[in-house]
């Protein structure tokens, strides 16, 4: 592990308070990864303030002391956006945790930056109200992380992503100024929306240390679906059909080899007998007995046009959430495999060849390998995950992926597609940046970069090198 000189950890202890500075071994590899396992993690020191006003006084430090600081939440990230791996000070905002300020005309809240996405959405419930933004790590997720990295997850069909969600931001720059963005405005034509900059910005421009997060009305009796599909063409063919007659809150998908591991190794049943090669999850708002019959007609359509070979439906709550956790519960099933991911993405009407087009490389490139595809297909996000052999080593495993790779953004440029769709860039994907975006693009991020973090401390190394 990287080392710092006594006089800066004494001035961090003074800054922060000496219980709330971590130094041991145990600490620094847990707060210095986060859910991939490609970098070795090794922060200098783990801090934990306590107070928008310590993190405050911490920027400042850093500063002083030219520290690299890496923003901290519930390291779930997919990209290694929060991974510590060059003597950088990792900044754990978990107890920023606070939630006040519920108010119920504006419909929205208050959140410390450490407040964990299940929180938030336990308190919305508790108002009789919803936060809809949910993914598999809702509950260790915290909401300064998902505002970092634009989180979407499977609503995001009908409710956006977490962007949409944000009423006001409270971020620390790379100087240590406190921005109060938006306020909680509705309407607010002021000049630039800063805030919309910090959002997936990846703790590069600022830390976020407090955020005012709009809620909704819930949802009416949610109702699911698991339909299997012959193909893929087909479960876009599905897609279209659901979306022109009834306003669908999930729309995800995916493939039999997914389902295989999940029933497998999280002892789940399987939604029907019969094999196909993929499954569509549907969601959907049941007012009335004429939304089932509605449903029921679209399914029996599908039926007949050969685009579905059989389906279930919920009956029950306890229903609904076995078939999600069908979905749910991959990607933590293949985490023992060390999965190599790629999160990508087209607009909607393309996915059908563009998926078709990634494949054919991808099964050409790994015919050893397993692939798992699944994903939010309603939003044109598909998450590609080869399976790491158990006797292939970790590194030569990753070389043959990234030089894959390569084809596949080749195809997702040609597409006019992201590279990330929503995991974010930070180290694992950098390198690729430039399929996504133009080169006149990098260079005005990393002007940016530079009017807010002037010194480079802010999560240096993610999203590009300057």
């Amino acid at each position: 592990m990287s080392t710092m000189s006594p006089e800066v950890l004494q001035a961090l202890q003074a800054c922060i308070g000496a219980a709330r500075v971590l130094t041991d071994e145990e600490s620094l590899v847990r707060y210095g990864r986060d859910w991939t396992r490609v970098h070795t993690p090794a922060p200098s020191a783990v801090v934990l303030p306590g107070s928008i006003d310590e993190v405050q006084a911490l920027v400042a430090l850093a500063v002083k002391h030219e520290l690299a600081l890496v923003p901290s939440g519930g390291r779930t990230g997919l990209s290694a956006g929060a991974v510590a791996c060059r003597g950088e000070v990792v900044v754990a905002l978990d107890r920023l945790n606070q939630i006040s300020d519920f108010n119920r005309i504006d419909r929205t809240v208050r959140c410390g930056a450490g407040v964990v996405t299940a929180q938030l959405q336990e308190f919305a419930e508790q108002q009789g109200l919803f936060y809809p933004v949910d993914f598999a790590s809702s509950g260790s997720s915290q909401i300064g992380g998902n505002i970092s990295t634009n989180a979407g997850g499977i609503k995001v069909i009908r409710h956006g992503m977490t962007r949409d969600w944000v009423a006001g931001l409270k971020v620390v720059t790379g100087s240590g100024e406190l921005l109060d963005l938006n306020r909680g405005l509705v309407k607010n034509n002021a000049g630039y929306d800063l805030r919309q900059l910090v959002i997936g910005a990846e703790g590069t421009l600022g830390i976020v240390v407090e955020a005012t997060m709009r809620l909704a009305r819930p949802p009416r009796n949610l109702t699911v679906m698991v339909l299997g599909v012959p193909d893929m063409a087909a479960v876009m063919r599905v897609l279209e059909t659901w979306q022109g007659a009834m306003d669908l809150h999930a729309f995800e998908f995916f493939s039999e080899l997914a389902l295989q591991k999940v029933v497998a190794h999280q002892g789940l049943q399987r939604p029907f007998v019969e094999v196909t090669e993929f499954y569509a999850l549907l969601e959907f708002e049941q007012q009335t007995e004429a939304d089932l019959e509605q449903a029921m007609a679209l399914f029996e359509h599908c039926l007949e046009q050969g685009w579905v070979i059989d389906g279930v439906v919920s009956q029950s709550v306890a229903q609904a959430q076995a078939l999600w956790r069908l979905r749910e519960d991959i990607s933590e099933t293949i985490s023992r495999w060390t999965p190599y991911k790629n999160d990508i993405s087209t607009t909607i009407a393309q996915v059908p060849g563009f998926l078709a087009e990634v494949e054919a490389v991808v099964n050409e490139a790994y015919p050893d390998f397993e692939i798992v595809w699944f994903g939010h297909i309603g939003d044109g996000n598909v998450h590609l995950n080869v399976l790491k052999p158990d006797a292939l080593p970790m590194a030569d495993f990753q070389q043959r992926c990234g030089a894959v790779s390569r084809w596949v953004f080749e195809i997702v440029q040609r597409y006019q597609g992201s590279v990330s769709a929503e995991h974010g860039v930070g180290l694992l994907k950098k390198d690729y940046l430039h399929y996504s975006c133009s080169a006149a693009e990098i260079a005005l991020m990393k002007q940016i970069k530079q009017v807010f973090d002037p010194q480079g401390i802010m999560n240096p190394g993610k999203i590009f090198d300057l």
